[in-house]
């Protein structure tokens, strides 16, 4: 069956007779595999919409158990992401985190345009790119349903001041239940709320990414933010052990 889709390419890999497997964040079918034949230094069409940080148009055969990229059009080419150390490593953490948190064959459209957003916004920004990312990963939280619990305690759903921040737990934990979680725990993924950080992640959760364009965290709120995200993210999505994240 001959279809097509939008999608963007997470991952490539060389397999034999000049073939390569690319994996394709596609908005029709979701993460998906798929066999091609495309040259991969061609400057046709083609080879152009298959290289990192291209958003494309991409013609499919589909069978029962297998995909295969018969042609492609280049919507959209983020040619500042590569030119930029700083940003396209940034931008691959972001890739191999998305290909990480997405199952195979399952749509999902709101963190596909969310990735397009991501890229349009990184090939622009000019600094606060680190707050950008964890704008971006927390709005996945969002959108793959496990989002923090950041009105109520976690533990007992009381609406009580928050002292502390349990990924365990999934969110925030009020005075009377942090005595019984850090003695059950040892500790372990439990962080002080300081530096505003479950404001900004409020704010992230209720803000389209476009508008967080100028908004860049101070070092302190960026480096316990990230903390507790990659570790959220570990728990939750199975996102850890990543190997851009030692880059960033």
């Amino acid at each position: 069956m001959l279809t097509d889709t939008e999608g963007i390419v997470l991952r490539q890999v060389k397999t034999s007779y000049g073939r390569r497997m690319i994996l394709l964040f596609s908005k029709k079918y979701g993460k998906i595999s798929a066999g091609t034949s495309i040259a991969e230094r061609g400057k046709n069409k083609s080879s152009l919409a298959l290289r990192p940080f291209t958003y494309g148009r991409y013609e499919l055969f589909k069978n029962r158990d297998s995909y295969n990229i018969n042609s492609a059009d280049v919507l959209k080419s983020y040619y500042g992401i590569g030119e930029d150390v700083d940003k396209y490593m940034n931008g691959a953490y972001v890739l191999e985190f998305t290909e990480r948190v997405l199952s195979e064959e399952v749509p999902a459209p709101a963190i596909f345009n969310l990735l397009i957003d991501f890229f349009d916004l990184l090939e622009m920004r000019k600094k606060g790119i680190g707050t950008l990312v964890l704008a971006y990963q927390t709005k996945v939280f969002k959108y793959s349903g496990v989002m923090p619990q950041l009105e109520r305690c976690a533990v007992c759903g009381e609406k009580k001041a928050a002292v502390k921040f349990s990924v365990k737990e999934g969110g925030i934990v009020c005075g009377d239940c942090l005595q019984s979680i850090e003695n059950l725990e040892r500790h372990t993924l439990i962080y002080d709320v300081k530096f505003g950080i479950l404001d900004i992640l409020k704010y992230f959760t209720a803000n389209p990414l476009k508008k967080l364009e100028n908004l860049a965290l101070k070092e302190d709120a960026g480096k316990l933010l990230q903390k507790i995200i990659r570790d959220y993210a570990a728990y939750y999505l199975d996102a850890s052990d990543l190997k851009s994240e030692k880059l960033i």
